[in-house]
């Protein structure tokens, strides 16, 4: 990922802060140190591909307007709460440019195939046997 995305990224970035719940005890409840931060990933403008699984994994974060909201309130100052929002922004867009991995198509061999239809076999027997009794098996 490169470092002209991310200045981006952190420029169009939106920062309020709130009175959060986070720790801070008696002083959370008179300064605001929960951050909030805002970026509208349309401005981003990135790849097609890049931006599906940005929607993908942004799920719940992400609003009808294409803004991406992103919550800290674990520490206790509001400067470590806004370097831990802009450390998740980028935890997110490094995550969207990672591609996962092709899957490889599995083939079992003959033996294999013997074996499962056979234990298929068993196992419906076994189930065969649970089946009402008849007064001529008695």
């Amino acid at each position: 990922m490169d470092k002209d995305l991310l200045n981006r990224a952190h420029g169009a970035a939106e920062e309020s802060f709130l009175a959060g719940s986070g720790p801070g005890g008696q002083n959370a409840n008179k300064v605001a140190t929960e951050v909030q931060l805002r970026v509208n990933i349309y401005a981003l403008r990135l790849p097609p591909p890049v931006f599906a699984r940005l929607r993908d994994i942004a799920g719940s974060k992400l609003t009808s307007a294409g803004d991406l909201l992103i919550t800290a309130r674990q520490h206790r100052t509001q400067d470590a709460n806004r370097q831990a929002a802009r450390n998740k922004l980028e935890e997110i867009l490094e995550d969207a440019h990672r591609q996962p991995k092709k899957r490889a198509k599995t083939r079992v061999n003959r033996i294999g195939k013997t074996k499962r239809l056979k234990s298929k076999k068993a196992r419906g027997e076994v189930k065969a046997k649970r089946g009402k009794v008849s007064r001529s098996d008695w």
